[in-house]
């Protein structure tokens, strides 16, 4: 049976917040079928995963920029690890640089039809240009995308697509990120003196494309007309005061799930084409209405309306106000419906399985 090689640039399980990391590291924990993990060593390693840790030792890293190969001691691993007689099924994750060195390891050592090579795409549009696109394409033997939207896009982009698509939406912990009762809801409001407020939430990382001083000076007009709403900023600070607006800073992954609980609706003004959006999807679990822009993954992540409202033009703040006051006005309690496993860390787990056979069996 062929085994299974996962290439991360990241030590697994990784000590900092991060998407496809955490996705990896749920898998990992439990029953999985990948057979080797090549990473730098972490701080602690799973107990069930075999590991061959990448040397950062003076003399790789002085090879590496002496030679100019900046995924030398990955490949020195990798290389350890692979035999003429198995067969491999090779995971790479947002890695493009490795793919065309990888690709020349395995021609020399003459295993390249031994091997399947999986590339996992956890952006939305094409990464490479028309014409600069033939040789990634040519190499890779399937990618995986998180939505069918962005396979779209890359259907429409390039005119040769040579390889495998699939596709395998993000998962959360839905045991954490989950909806509580209006009574609960209520208690943790007053814990945080958010007693009759209306309570939106901004959560992401505090940079330009996420759109957070994109939203403040309409949050502004909106606090003109309804001083009993308030804006929680997670994972952002400001040194000006803004009213209306509560800003958290840095919050615990432990602690986080109680603010999204809290929270009647979800900002999630992203100014670029969105992979995915698991900060979308984790507040969707827990309850919260979500108004969101109709960009990259997004549409299909809130199944184009159905579980929240979409902002056709996110760069036109007239939209956000109107959306944003229309939440206020109808005074909406509840949001959409969502079944437990949809966007689950379950469904991924088992995506990835589906994933893993599809592709062991192509080299049976």
């Amino acid at each position: 049976m062929p085994k299974v090689i996962l290439i991360s640039q990241f030590a697994l399980p990784y000590h900092k917040t991060g998407s496809w990391t955490t996705l990896y590291a749920n898998y990992l924990r439990g029953t999985n079928q990948i057979d080797y993990v090549i990473c730098e060593q972490p701080e602690k390693v799973f107990d069930n995963v075999k590991y061959e840790f990448v040397s950062q030792s003076k003399k790789y890293k002085f090879f590496k920029r002496w030679k100019k190969k900046p995924y030398f001691n990955y490949l020195q691993a990798l290389k350890k690890n692979l035999n003429e007689e198995e067969k491999y099924v090779i995971q790479i994750v947002d890695n493009f640089g490795i793919v065309k060195p990888l690709q020349e390891l395995l021609l020399q050592l003459g295993l390249r039809k031994n091997c399947f090579l999986q590339f996992f795409y956890h952006g939305f549009a094409p990464f490479y240009g028309n014409l600069a696109s033939r040789y990634f394409y040519e190499t890779i033997d399937e990618m995986v995308l998180l939505t069918h939207d962005s396979y779209k896009a890359h259907k429409e982009y390039y005119t040769i697509l040579p390889c495998r698509f699939s596709v395998l939406h993000n998962g959360i912990d839905t045991s954490k990120f989950q909806k509580i009762s209006n009574e609960q809801k209520e208690i943790l409001k007053d814990e945080l003196e958010l007693k009759d407020k209306k309570v939106f939430i901004w959560c992401s990382r505090d940079v330009p494309k996420k759109g957070l001083d994109f939203i403040l000076p309409i949050w502004k007009k909106i606090n003109t007309f309804h001083k009993n709403a308030i804006l929680l900023v997670v994972g952002a600070t400001r040194n000006t005061p803004v009213e209306g607006v509560r800003f958290l800073g840095q919050i615990p992954n432990d602690t986080l799930p109680k603010y999204y609980q809290i929270a009647d609706c979800y900002l999630f003004p992203t100014l670029w084409h969105e992979g995915f959006g698991l900060s979308l999807i984790e507040a969707l679990h827990s309850g919260c209405y979500c108004i969101a822009s109709a960009l990259g993954g997004v549409p299909e992540v809130l199944q184009y309306g159905k579980l929240g409202k979409l902002i056709q033009n996110p760069h036109f703040e007239q939209e956000w106000e109107d959306a944003i006051l229309e939440f206020l006005d109808q005074n909406k309690n509840d949001s959409a419906p969502v079944l437990e496993e949809l966007y689950s860390s379950e469904s991924w787990n088992s995506g990835m399985n589906v994933v893993i056979e599809n592709a062991k069996n192509r080299l049976l």
